[in-house]
Protein backbone atom coordinates (compact mmCIF):
# COMPACT_ATOMS: atom_id res chain seq x y z
CA UNK A 1 0.00 0.00 0.00
CA UNK A 2 1.40 3.29 -0.60
CA UNK A 3 1.82 5.40 2.35
CA UNK A 4 2.55 9.12 1.21
CA UNK A 5 4.00 11.45 -1.75
CA UNK A 6 7.34 11.59 -1.01
CA UNK A 7 8.55 13.62 -4.40
CA UNK A 8 7.34 16.12 -6.34
CA UNK A 9 8.91 17.37 -9.83
CA UNK A 10 9.27 20.90 -10.59
CA UNK A 11 10.92 21.42 -13.77
CA UNK A 12 13.33 24.16 -14.17
CA UNK A 13 15.60 25.89 -16.38
CA UNK A 14 19.24 25.79 -14.98
CA UNK A 15 19.52 23.90 -11.55
CA UNK A 16 22.25 26.08 -10.12
CA UNK A 17 19.63 29.29 -10.75
CA UNK A 18 16.81 27.18 -9.22
CA UNK A 19 18.82 26.09 -6.29
CA UNK A 20 19.57 29.52 -5.28
CA UNK A 21 16.05 30.84 -5.84
CA UNK A 22 14.56 27.94 -3.48
CA UNK A 23 17.23 28.24 -1.07
CA UNK A 24 18.45 31.91 -0.94
CA UNK A 25 15.15 33.88 -1.65
CA UNK A 26 12.31 31.13 0.07
CA UNK A 27 14.83 29.72 2.48
CA UNK A 28 13.89 26.73 1.41
CA UNK A 29 16.52 23.20 2.71
CA UNK A 30 18.67 21.50 0.30
CA UNK A 31 18.13 17.48 1.17
CA UNK A 32 19.54 16.10 -1.92
CA UNK A 33 22.39 17.17 -4.03
CA UNK A 34 24.11 14.49 -5.90
CA UNK A 35 25.64 14.08 -9.35
CA UNK A 36 25.57 10.91 -11.27
CA UNK A 37 27.56 11.21 -14.27
CA UNK A 38 25.45 14.06 -16.45
CA UNK A 39 22.52 13.59 -14.34
CA UNK A 40 22.02 15.65 -10.83
CA UNK A 41 19.04 14.85 -8.68
CA UNK A 42 18.44 18.01 -6.61
CA UNK A 43 15.87 18.37 -4.04
CA UNK A 44 14.69 20.90 -1.58
CA UNK A 45 11.98 21.45 0.81
CA UNK A 46 10.82 24.28 3.22
CA UNK A 47 11.53 23.40 6.91
CA UNK A 48 9.74 20.88 8.75
CA UNK A 49 8.31 19.22 5.52
CA UNK A 50 9.01 15.39 4.34
CA UNK A 51 7.53 16.08 0.58
CA UNK A 52 11.07 16.62 -1.04
CA UNK A 53 10.58 19.22 -4.69
CA UNK A 54 12.90 17.61 -7.09
CA UNK A 55 14.15 20.79 -9.22
CA UNK A 56 14.75 18.87 -12.26
CA UNK A 57 15.96 20.45 -15.97
CA UNK A 58 13.79 19.49 -19.07
CA UNK A 59 15.30 17.12 -20.98
CA UNK A 60 17.19 18.29 -24.10
CA UNK A 61 17.49 14.96 -25.95
CA UNK A 62 14.66 12.91 -26.66
CA UNK A 63 14.38 9.76 -24.03
CA UNK A 64 12.09 6.49 -23.13
CA UNK A 65 9.93 9.28 -21.05
CA UNK A 66 10.16 12.12 -23.40
CA UNK A 67 10.24 12.37 -27.16
CA UNK A 68 11.36 15.41 -28.82
CA UNK A 69 7.64 16.80 -29.43
CA UNK A 70 7.31 16.36 -25.92
CA UNK A 71 10.18 17.85 -24.88
CA UNK A 72 8.93 21.15 -27.09
CA UNK A 73 5.73 21.04 -25.46
CA UNK A 74 7.67 21.88 -22.00
CA UNK A 75 9.63 23.78 -23.41
CA UNK A 76 7.13 26.14 -24.49
CA UNK A 77 4.92 26.08 -21.70
CA UNK A 78 7.45 27.47 -19.36
CA UNK A 79 8.81 29.77 -21.73
CA UNK A 80 5.00 31.44 -21.50
CA UNK A 81 5.04 30.77 -17.56
CA UNK A 82 1.94 28.49 -18.35
CA UNK A 83 3.30 26.29 -15.50
CA UNK A 84 1.57 26.02 -12.16
CA UNK A 85 3.53 24.31 -9.98
CA UNK A 86 0.99 24.15 -6.68
CA UNK A 87 0.35 26.10 -3.24
CA UNK A 88 2.73 26.91 -0.62
CA UNK A 89 1.29 27.24 2.86
CA UNK A 90 1.81 30.22 5.04
CA UNK A 91 -0.08 31.62 7.90
CA UNK A 92 0.49 35.30 7.14
CA UNK A 93 0.09 35.61 3.73
CA UNK A 94 1.21 39.58 3.85
CA UNK A 95 3.48 39.17 6.08
CA UNK A 96 5.35 36.43 4.08
CA UNK A 97 4.76 38.41 0.83
CA UNK A 98 6.63 41.50 2.30
CA UNK A 99 9.68 39.85 3.30
CA UNK A 100 9.79 37.60 0.16
CA UNK A 101 9.34 40.61 -2.18
CA UNK A 102 11.99 42.16 -0.01
CA UNK A 103 14.54 39.00 -1.23
CA UNK A 104 13.75 39.88 -4.49
CA UNK A 105 10.88 37.21 -5.24
CA UNK A 106 8.49 38.25 -8.41
CA UNK A 107 4.95 38.20 -7.64
CA UNK A 108 2.22 38.51 -10.30
CA UNK A 109 -0.49 39.11 -7.38
CA UNK A 110 -0.32 40.43 -4.15
CA UNK A 111 -2.31 39.34 -1.14
CA UNK A 112 -5.67 39.46 -2.26
CA UNK A 113 -9.06 38.42 -0.24
CA UNK A 114 -10.31 35.38 -1.81
CA UNK A 115 -13.27 33.37 0.05
CA UNK A 116 -10.50 30.11 0.77
CA UNK A 117 -8.30 33.05 2.61
CA UNK A 118 -5.61 35.63 1.29
CA UNK A 119 -3.53 34.58 -1.89
CA UNK A 120 -0.83 35.78 -3.38
CA UNK A 121 1.14 34.91 -6.69
CA UNK A 122 4.53 34.30 -6.86
CA UNK A 123 6.61 32.98 -9.68
CA UNK A 124 10.30 31.10 -9.70
CA UNK A 125 13.02 32.02 -11.97
CA UNK A 126 12.14 29.65 -14.81
CA UNK A 127 8.46 30.79 -14.59
CA UNK A 128 6.55 28.41 -12.35
CA UNK A 129 4.15 30.13 -10.60
CA UNK A 130 2.85 29.11 -7.28
CA UNK A 131 0.08 30.56 -5.15
CA UNK A 132 1.19 31.59 -1.63
CA UNK A 133 -1.59 30.66 0.29
CA UNK A 134 -2.91 31.95 4.23
CA UNK A 135 -6.11 29.60 4.38
CA UNK A 136 -9.19 30.57 6.12
CA UNK A 137 -11.09 33.23 6.19
CA UNK A 138 -9.61 36.47 5.58
CA UNK A 139 -9.69 38.45 9.50
CA UNK A 140 -11.86 41.39 9.28
CA UNK A 141 -9.88 44.83 9.17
Amino acid sequence: MISKLSHATIWVQNQDRALTFYRDKLGFEVKTDVTMGDFRWLTVTPPGQDLELVLMTLPSEPSEMFDEETIGHLQGLMAKGALGAGVFGTDDCKKTYEELSANGVKFLQPPTERPYGIEAIMVDDSGNWFSLTQEGAPPSS
